[in-house]
């Protein structure tokens, strides 16, 4: 579906309390960071109640050449650096990208 919402999806981990309230500080200092994106809609940050240890950061994007745009930018890496270590190893790969199909 042409120009449809995305949904980026980066895993991350934190084994103890400690690399949790990380989690939450680099999560709260890249959200500030990427504040007036063009064509980012939004951001969370999800932790699972079946494994604690495991978090994403789910962002929505007006479309995916909005989202591309911003990766390909000189910014994209200096922004989310301090999310960086916390990144999800159990994962072949560290994050998802995916179009919005169907939506109530």
């Amino acid at each position: 579906m042409p120009g449809s919402e995305v949904r980026v999806l980066v895993y991350q981990a934190a084994h103890d309390e400690e690399q949790l309230e990380a989690v939450r500080a680099a999560y709260h200092l890249v959200s500030k960071r990427l504040a007036g994106v063009a064509g980012m809609l939004g951001n969370e940050l999800l932790r699972s109640p079946a494994d604690p240890t495991a978090l994403v950061v789910v962002s929505r994007w007006r479309d995916l050449d909005a989202f591309l745009r911003w990766e390909q930018g000189d910014g994209h890496r200096n922004d989310t650096a301090p999310l960086r270590p916390y990144r999800d190893t159990r994962h072949p790969v560290p994050f998802g990208i995916y179009e919005v199909e169907a939506a109530y």
